[in-house]
C-alpha cells in the first residue's frame, strides 16, 4: 500500500516560512516544431518553501521534466517559455540575462538528472569535476575544495571518500555515481534543487538509501527540494506535498497524506489504483484505459476526458483551477468524493 510517510516525518527546517523559495505562476513553455506548436507546459503554477520537498508526479510526457528544465533555464530551441513567471527567492528568473542565470544554476539552484552520466564527465577524475563545481562559485584554494568535497561524499554515505575522489566515473557503480551527483549538487549548499527521476535506474535498495539522504540533507540544511517522478511509492515516501500533472497541466494538487491518501480528480485515483499492491492477488492489474494524447493534438476541453469513467458533459470546456479546502486545488468539473483510499 502507498502512504503518505513524509507526514510522519520531523518537520523541516523552513517549512513554515512565509515567503516561498520559488513560485511558478502561470509557467508556458511551447515547443515550435514543423508540425505544430507542443504545448509541453500549459499553464502551471506552484511554490515550494525553504526545506520543504515537492513531488511533482504523472506519466511520461506529462511535462514534468519540461517544467523541470524551465526552472533551471536548460530549454533549447525550438522550445521556449512564452509566458508566466519563476520567482527564486523575489527575482523573475524568466527576466534575467543567460549570465544571470549560469551564475545561480549549481550554485543556488542545482539539478539532479536521472542518469548521472549526464552530470558527470567520464574523462576527469571524480575530485576535479567536484572542485571545479565549488570553484567555479566561490573564491576558495583547491585544498579547500578537496576538503568540501571529501566532506560531501561523505555526506552522502560513499565509504571511503579519499579513494573515492580519485576515482573515474566508470568505476563506480550507479548508485555510486548516483551519491557524486547527489553530492555535486548539495555542495554549494543551494536554496533549491531540482531532482529528476534520479532514482529510476537503481534497484530498490539502492533507491531507499538514496531517498533517505535525500531527506536528510533537506532537513539539515533547509533546501528545497522538487521530486520529479512517475513513481507513487517514492513520492509518498519522501514529499511534504504532491502536484499531479497531466498533458502539461496541473489536475490536482496539495499534502501528500490528502493526494495519497483521498485523492479528488479521476486521474491521480487511476496512477494510485494502477500499483501493484493496489490490486487483488490473482486478478489483472488495474491500468487507466486508452493513450496519453498527443501534446500536438489534445481533444477539446478536459485533456482526460476521452480516458475517464466520470467525463461529463461539461468536461467539452477546459476545467478551471479551484480549492476544495485550503491549499489544496483541482483542475475537474466531476470531483471523486473526499474518501480514503483502501
Amino acid at each position: 500500500m502507498i502512504e503518505a510517510a513524509a507526514t510522519a516525518q520531523e518537520p523541516r527546517i523552513g517549512t513554515g516560512d512565509a515567503e516561498p523559495t520559488l513560485a511558478v505562476e502561470e509557467l508556458k513553455t511551447h515547443f515550435f516544431t514543423r508540425a505544430g506548436v507542443v504545448k509541453a507546459v500549459d499553464g502551471v503554477s506552484f511554490s515550494i518553501k525553504r526545506g520543504e520537498v515537492l513531488g511533482i508526479v504523472g506519466e511520461s510526457g506529462s511535462g514534468k521534466s519540461i517544467t523541470g528544465l524551465s526552472i533551471i533555464g536548460l530549454i533549447d530551441p525550438p522550445g521556449r517559455i512564452v509566458s508566466g513567471a519563476i520567482r527564486f527567492k523575489g527575482r523573475d528568473l524568466t527576466k534575467l540575462s543567460e549570465e544571470e542565470i549560469r551564475q545561480l544554476r549549481g550554485d543556488r539552484i542545482a539539478m539532479i538528472f536521472q542518469d548521472p552520466m549526464m552530470a558527470l564527465n567520464p574523462v576527469l577524475r571524480i575530485d576535479t569535476q567536484i572542485i571545479e563545481a565549488v570553484r567555479a562559485h566561490h573564491d576558495v584554494d583547491r585544498g579547500t575544495a578537496l576538503e568540501m568535497a571529501r566532506e560531501a561524499l561523505s555526506a552522502v554515505g560513499i565509504p571511503a571518500p579519499e579513494r573515492r575522489l580519485k576515482a573515474y566515473p566508470h568505476e563506480l557503480s550507479g548508485g555510486m555515481r548516483q551519491r557524486v551527483a547527489i553530492a555535486i549538487a548539495f555542495i554549494n549548499k543551494p536554496d533549491l534543487i531540482i531532482a529528476d527521476e534520479p532514482t529510476t535506474a537503481l534497484d530498490v535498495t539502492i533507491q531507499a538509501q538514496i531517498l533517505h539522504v535525500a531527506q536528510e540533507l533537506c532537513r539539515n540544511t533547509g533546501t528545497a527540494l522538487i521530486w520529479i517522478t512517475h513513481d507513487l511509492a517514492v513520492v509518498s515516501a519522501i514529499a511534504d506535498r504532491i502536484a499531479v500533472m497531466y498533458a502539461g497541466r496541473i489536475v490536482e494538487q496539495g499534502t501528500a497524506a490528502e493526494v495519497i491518501g483521498s485523492p479528488l480528480h479521476p486521474y491521480t485515483r487511476g496512477l494510485i489504483g494502477s500499483v501493484p499492491s493496489h490490486n487483488a492477488r490473482g486478478k489483472r492489474l488495474y491500468q487507466i484505459s486508452g493513450m496519453t494524447p498527443s501534446l500536438l493534438h489534445l481533444p477539446p476541453g478536459c485533456a482526460f476526458r476521452n480516458r475517464c469513467d466520470y467525463a461529463g458533459p461539461l468536461c467539452s470546456e477546459a476545467p478551471p483551477v479551484t480549492e476544495p479546502t485550503q491549499g489544496r486545488q483541482l483542475r475537474c468539473f466531476y470531483p471523486l468524493k473526499s474518501e480514503a483510499m483502501s
